[in-house]
């Protein structure tokens, strides 16, 4: 059973230049607000969902603004700041209170600084596979590094408008995920995961502005979140790191690093990829209702 046959409410919330989409499903708090990642939407979370809906838990997700249901209005700047924002909008417009973020890929900006700047909003987090400050000897997939690198901006931008160039980039990246998982595992992510950041891009309106431009500020945001480490280690929340032990990009290492930033983490290790929450959901389940 996917998210999709399960019962929530849907949410259209004013970001002043657009609105973000939300899916709101019933039941106790604190609410787990999901996020995702550069490259798809909240769809991620489909075979998740119903593991936390079966303990009674209420779920938000939400798509941020330039990607899956969200408005993509054109010529607005997007930024890891607007993403900050949207998670605020969509706390304040359900009425949320204090929450669980539950972080994924590139999603860790939001929710760490979410913490930073909410701490008593936040009971404790959840970082799946995820990003915040890291050091340049980390491997990034090769298609944020292209565009993320101010020197190869005019080489990205101009695979960027040529929707032949873009896809069989998009195709390849998604090649580097799939072949670093179980045997067992590839034949789920090639007939759900792959579709999903393939349709985030290809139909159109699709999320490659907004793509195009957190990636170009990626290095510049994890620059600007490395002053605010010493705040973060002082801040007595619970922090739940939960990793996939195949990704290829964000090793075990990074979340072994990420723990010792922290005052109060504990780290899972899950036998899954990147998009673990889709690989073994059930897992993931019960090491975020521990």
């Amino acid at each position: 059973m996917s998210s999709e046959h399960t019962a929530f409410v849907e949410h259209r919330i004013s970001r002043g230049e657009g609105t973000v989409y939300a899916r709101d499903y019933a039941g106790s708090g604190p609410a787990f607000v999901l996020m995702h990642g550069f490259p798809d939407n909240l769809r991620i979370w489909d075979d998740l969902i119903p593991f936390l809906l079966a303990e009674g838990r209420r779920v938000v997700t939400f798509d941020f603004l330039g990607f899956g249901a969200s408005d993509k209005p054109a010529g607005i700047t997007y930024s890891f700041k607007q993403q900050l924002g949207d998670l605020e909008a969509v706390v304040g417009h359900l009425g949320l209170g204090t929450i669980v973020p539950v972080a994924h890929d590139s999603s860790g900006m939001a929710t760490l600084n979410y913490a930073l700047a909410h701490p008593e909003g936040v009971a404790s987090m959840i970082m799946l596979n995820s990003a915040y400050s890291e050091d340049d000897t980390v491997l990034w997939p090769e298609m944020i590094t292209l565009f993320a690198t101010r020197s190869m901006q005019a080489l990205a931008m101009a695979i960027a408008q040529s929707p032949e160039q873009f896809g069989w980039l998009l195709t390849w990246q998604q090649k580097k995920f799939l072949d670093s998982l179980p045997e067992a595992q590839k034949s789920h992510f090639a007939a759900f995961i792959g579709p999903v950041i393939r349709d985030n891009f290809l139909a159109q309106p699709g999320a490659g502005p907004a793509f195009v431009q957190l990636a170009a500020e990626f290095f510049d945001e994890h620059a600007r979140n490395a002053q605010h480490l010493a705040a973060l280690k002082r801040l007595d929340v619970p922090v739940k790191l939960i990793w996939g032990q195949y990704d290829p990009y964000f090793p075990i290492a990074l979340a072994e690093r990420r723990r010792s930033q922290l005052k109060n983490a504990s780290l899972t290790v899950i036998p899954a990829g990147h998009w673990l929450q889709a690989d073994e959901p059930a897992q993931v389940a019960k090491a975020m209702l521990s």
